[in-house]
């Protein structure tokens, strides 16, 4: 059987038993979804290329150690590693990138302010207009930094609580409490600006 039939899973067993080409099978496989979770979010081609290979240097580390325990979900496991890059690097230069889109584990783009709606609001009182979208950002961006840091990673990111939680170095229940008040400070800042959303 052609190396290129095989899945994913199998393509990893090879490559942790010394196969080098079943690693180029799988970054030609996913290079594109990867790197556009990337790009999308830091919105620089470099700097998208350096997270890029850094996120590959730490996949071969980790498959060489021996430390691999995602089977059959490689490609989650690759884009949360790249996106957990992302945000040591926007940590680094204390600054968060604005909220436009992100891409998700099955590569598709999807609007954090869907992701903001399903959360706190009824879908058919949600206004997606490219004013409504501005003004979000305006008011996300105008959260406490803590809350606002929580906010955009479970959102933006899509990230779990546990993996917020071991990003910025707090326990499990700081992160959900953070995202609690970041999103009753948002219904705050909405009502204040007269926005038409609805919050259970």
């Amino acid at each position: 059987m052609s190396i290129q039939l095989l899945n994913d899973n199998e393509l990893v067993q090879l490559y942790i038993g010394g196969n080098e080409e079943s690693l180029s099978v799988l970054l030609t496989r996913h290079k594109r979804k990867i790197f556009s979770s990337i790009m999308v979010v830091v919105k620089n081609k470099a700097l998208a290329e350096d997270i890029f290979q850094d996120t590959f240097f730490k996949v071969i580390q980790t498959l060489k150690r021996g430390q691999y325990s995602e089977e059959g979900k490689f490609l989650p496991w690759v884009i949360r590693i790249a996106r957990n890059l992302i945000i040591d690097h926007f940590r680094r230069i204390k600054k968060m990138p604005p909220v436009p889109v992100y891409v998700n584990d099955e590569g598709e783009e999807v609007s954090v302010f869907n992701t903001l709606a399903s959360d706190t609001a009824e879908p058919d009182n949600f206004d997606e207009t490219a004013k409504f979208k501005k003004n979000m950002r305006t008011i996300i961006n105008e959260l406490p930094p803590d809350q606002r840091e929580v906010v955009i990673m479970r959102t933006y990111y899509d990230m779990s609580f546990k993996e917020i939680a071991d990003v910025t170095h707090v326990s499990i229940n700081t992160a959900l409490g953070r995202m609690r008040y970041g999103l009753l400070n948002l219904k705050k800042l909405i009502e204040e600006k007269n926005l038409e959303v609805s919050f259970r």
